[in-house]
């Protein structure tokens, strides 16, 4: 198709609708030529119903098919419609939560999930997705840290990439489908952990954590940015033309598709940043937004706006022909059903390949907390076994679940009975799993129950709906009810494992004693309770480790490893010292620090060994360092690269992670692994506004987690 020559054709009402995004059942004209149903709210005329150009939160391939047959009936450009959607960690068959994604610290395994995820998707009529979401998150109390892959640039990078190498591939299978990253830009940094809420910070912060994983993405080849809803340094991001136009395209290069978040651009007058919703269409556009969601600024505004010559009708065109671009290289203009079908999604969605997929990546997600020898269970010596808790029988897929179903989804009751067939599995709720539940009323049932077991498994933690997207928490802990029915347990069964479902990281310290086995399975998705059970009696073995570090209490949120170092630190953090950077009722450290994570093995680490001490700019600075098993069972370690740089222009933390690696070993096998250092990996946004790696002396670890390692030094000269 040549979209410039179709553009040329196309009035100044058409343009401005195919920039403007609306909900699926906004799009709907009856027989009588009228628009009926959310559409009429909007006030929408019939034509601009009928020229928009995308739209989202439709269900599946029979609502696809029917809308767009509509739509290009009533067209008259005949342009297909986009269509969006969360698939954020799964579309019908669930996978875990993007938090857990990144614990697994396995790039190839996300990438996989995404690829299953965009197939099931592209068949049920999604053309975007409205994933990943690259928000660095230090703040456990943020609802929507499930969303994001944890704490640590670097990570994140990883992640980043391999989520839109899986969603896209290379834009030339029928199944791949187009990735947006969210929310530009550091929307995860929110005041107080409070959804929605105001973000300041220093550019340096912003360019060394925050925007690294941004880049990432774009640097992998993104083919869409949703703008976020928060302010940033008292400019909301969707109108904030330093972010959105001379980073994001200008220093970046990015020429695609930028998307606004759902009402965003009206949002700006209830900031007070902008009077009315021309302002906010002459503000949004400067700054170098695209499309519109699900509100009317542009269609309203823009015309008037051009009658005064404040905005160009370049700069309308520029973003028609981004969406319009995006639409052609889909192949849209050919077909403009692409891959949906019925019969497809019968076939594809929830099969068993894909529920085994699910059901590795919740094997690979799941952090083994603590483990005082009970774990794993033997299957052939338990008889009989409880499985408690508010979530002992509940499909935990969790938020954002797309089209997936918690009835479809496997228990955790359910997946202990398919293991053990010929073992007696008893069920008992005990309590509601409430936020703030303080009932113990039926914990006694529980408790009855599980004297006569030879294990017990507690299922405890929050429900999906208390994470995600607006559910932000200033209280951390386990109910006083659940926190009750682990101590009553345990006071009658010492063979007990706590099962954790959590959207974020949890205060443990007032029960984490009271049970020798802790997991954390996150939100494991549709396979959570087969990943479970295989993991409690050792048919799949622990790998992951933790994306966010868990703090001893509230009061230390925002906790995160690689903070910056003050002038007088804490260098005890048992000791009863004064005058320092300190808490008066609890140390600095927090519960489990962030890369922490248990096997069901041990490893042994040898000192790091520098190939060199010195380097020079255009030097590669290998590292090696030995890896033993010492345990009796085979296990996967993560051997995590850390970096600090001693002395620089401006101060840098404590340390930052520069590299992983999963090693895999059979009792009693070595194996030597190597990093490569070089320039780039010594890096960041100095004093002088550019990012540079300054001369000087630098520490390095290679170690289970960032809390531990035996530190070398090297120098860049």
């Amino acid at each position: 198709m040549d979209i410039k020559k179709l553009l040329e054709k196309m009035t100044l009402e058409e343009k401005l609708a195919q920039i403007s995004q609306f909900n699926a059942n906004c799009l709907h004209v009856d027989s009588e030529g009228g628009v009926t149903g959310p559409a009429s709210s909007l006030k929408l005329t019939k034509e601009q119903v009928a020229a928009t150009g995308s739209t989202l939160n439709f269900v599946g391939a029979k609502e696809m098919i029917a809308v767009q047959k509509e739509h290009l009936e009533n067209d008259p450009n005949k342009i297909p419609l986009l269509f969006m959607q969360d698939v954020v960690h799964g579309y019908r068959t669930i996978y875990p939560i993007p938090l857990g994604l990144g614990a697994s610290f396995d790039t190839e395994i996300v990438e996989e999930c995404c690829q299953m995820a965009a197939k099931e998707a592209a068949v049920g009529g999604v053309h975007v997705t409205f994933a990943p979401m690259v928000d660095l998150v230090r703040d456990a109390r943020w609802g929507r840290c499930m969303e994001s892959t944890g704490e640590d640039p670097y990570l994140n990078g990883k992640m980043a990439r391999a989520m839109v190498r899986g969603f896209q591939g290379d834009f030339t299978d029928k199944y791949n489908i187009a990735a947006c990253i969210k929310h530009f830009a550091a929307y995860g940094a929110a005041e107080a952990g409070r959804d929605y809420n105001t973000v300041d910070m220093s550019e340096h912060v912003l360019r060394n954590y925050y925007l690294p994983s941004y880049k990432a993405a774009v640097d992998e080849g993104v083919r869409m940015v949703m703008t976020s809803f928060n302010l940033l340094n008292g400019v909301p991001a969707a109108g904030n033309k330093w972010l959105v136009q001379d980073i994001l395209r200008g220093e970046w290069g990015f020429d695609n598709v930028i998307i606004s978040d759902y009402d965003a651009f009206r949002e700006m007058i209830v900031h007070g940043y902008c009077e009315d919703e021309i302002e906010c269409a002459e503000t949004a556009m400067i700054a170098g937004n695209d499309i519109e969601m699900m509100s009317v600024c542009y269609l309203k505004g823009l015309p008037k706006l051009l009658e005064e010559n404040k905005i160009s009708m370049q700069q309308i065109d520029e973003a028609v022909l981004r969406v319009l671009k995006l639409k052609n290289d889909l192949g849209l203009f050919e077909n403009p059903y692409r891959v949906a079908s019925e019969e497809e999604e019968q076939a594809l969605h929830l099969c068993a390949e894909h529920r085994l997929l699910a059901r590795k990546a919740a094997e690979r997600s799941a952090v083994l907390l603590k483990n005082d020898g009970v774990l794993p269970f033997n299957k052939f010596n338990v008889k009989r076994i409880a499985v408690v808790g508010p979530f002992a029988n509940e499909g935990m897929i969790g938020g954002w679940a797309c089209h997936g179903q918690p009835e479809e989804a496997v228990s955790v009751y359910q997946g202990i009975k398919a293991l053990l067939p010929n073992a007696e599995v008893l069920y008992a709720r005990g309590c509601s799993g409430a936020v703030n539940e303080i009932d113990c009323s039926k914990i006694k049932e529980a408790v009855e129950i599980a004297k006569t077991c030879d294990a017990v498994v507690v299922c405890a933690g929050e429900f999906a709906h208390f994470s995600g997207e607006g559910n932000s928490r200033a209280g951390l802990r386990l109910s006083v009810a659940q926190q009750t029915l682990i101590r009553q347990i345990s006071e009658v069964n010492k063979q007990l494992a706590v099962l954790l479902f959590n959207g974020r990281p949890l205060v443990l310290s007032d029960v984490i004693e009271d049970a020798p086995a802790w997991v954390t399975m996150w939100q494991p998705g549709t396979e959570g309770g087969s990943a479970a059970a295989r993991l409690l009696f050792g048919e799949a073995d622990f790998s992951a480790r933790l994306p966010m570090t868990f703090p001893k209490a509230e009061g230390q949120c925002p906790i995160y490893y690689n903070a910056n170092r003050t002038g007088r630190p804490k260098w005890d953090d048992n000791a009863d010292i004064g005058y320092v950077s300190r808490y008066i009722d609890v140390t600095n450290a927090p519960l489990f620090p962030f890369g922490y994570g248990l096997s069901y093995t041990e490893f042994s680490y040898s000192a790091p060994q520098l190939d060199k001490k010195v380097m020079q700019d255009q030097d590669t600075l290998n590292v090696s360092v030995r890896i033993k098993n010492i345990g009796q069972r085979r296990g996967t370690t993560l051997a995590q690269m850390y970096i600090c740089d001693q002395a620089a222009s401006l101060v840098r933390p404590v340390k930052e992670l520069k590299g992983f690696q999963r090693v895999e070993l059979e009792p009693n096998q070595e194996k030597t692994i190597t990093f490569a250092i070089t320039k780039e990996d010594l890096a960041f946004w100095t004093a002088r506004g550019c990012f540079d790696a300054e001369k000087g002396k630098f520490t390095l670890w290679v170690a289970e987690n960032s809390a531990q390692g035996e530190g070398v030094e090297f120098s860049l000269v």
